[in-house]
């Protein structure tokens, strides 16, 4: 399953959530694979715009174990503040977006 999502960063931190990025705590990784998420990507434009994506083989599973992990609420609670509008678990909050296209899915179609 392909999972993609948006977000908004606040447009005054942009610099520091880039940087926050840059090496994200071991443990953090970690959790984030153990809850079986992959091929994760976060794409960030000038504007605050975010746009993530990640592979899962079930997406309601990976939520939950992330949710439940201690590893990831202090990670969380340092985070939400970057967001506009969030007021709780950005990643809970984050408005998944369609797939409309993909081309190997077209290009294995009979």
């Amino acid at each position: 399953m392909r999972v993609c999502f948006q977000l908004q960063v606040r447009p005054g931190r942009l610099d520091e959530y880039v940087a926050r990025h840059a090496e994200v705590a071991p443990e953090m990784l970690a959790a984030i694979s153990d809850a079986g998420r992959r091929n994760y990507s976060l794409f960030l434009r000038e504007d605050g715009l975010l746009i993530g994506y990640y592979e899962t083989d079930d997406d309601e599973a990976a939520q939950r174990a992330l949710a439940d992990d201690p590893r990831t609420a202090i990670w969380e609670a340092e985070m939400a503040d970057f967001f506009v509008a969030s007021v709780g678990r950005p990643d809970q909050e984050a408005r998944r977006l369609t797939e409309v296209f993909h081309l190997e899915d077209q290009l294995q179609a009979p």
